[in-house]
């Protein structure tokens, strides 16, 4: 059972690769717009030819570039998250600082509330 059509897979897998393909041009720099838009237009005409031959081969690499495209995304926001908090210092573990001591406050209990069996 198919759940979209293989053109739509095929423009959907298109998109990854022309993200990527901006992305790492980008980072070696190397990006032109003419090979961009190069790039762009023979990815779009291949992968719309032979979409309907092998649209399986289409879901996989949806899949696997969905998986890494997030679990970069998650590592980026974590790291980010990460780099703000300690820029501005904050540190959740120890959140007040009591007469020199990082030390959470604790409630104080009385020797008549703690239950002794014997």
């Amino acid at each position: 059972m198919e759940l979209s059509s293989p053109r739509f897979k095929a423009l959907a897998v298109s998109a990854g690769f022309t993200f990527w393909f901006l992305i790492i041009t980008n980072t070696v720099g190397l990006f032109s717009i003419e090979y961009f838009i190069i790039f762009t237009f023979s990815v779009l005409i291949i992968m719309q030819l032979l979409s309907t031959k092998v649209s399986k081969v289409l879901d996989m690499i949806a899949i696997f570039n969905t998986k890494l495209f997030l679990s970069i995304l998650f590592v980026f926001v974590i790291s980010i998250y990460g780099i703000f908090l300690r820029a501005l210092r904050v540190d959740l573990l120890r959140l007040q600082k009591q007469k020199n001591s990082y030390w959470l406050k604790m409630e104080q209990i009385k020797d008549t509330r703690i239950l002794k069996q014997y």
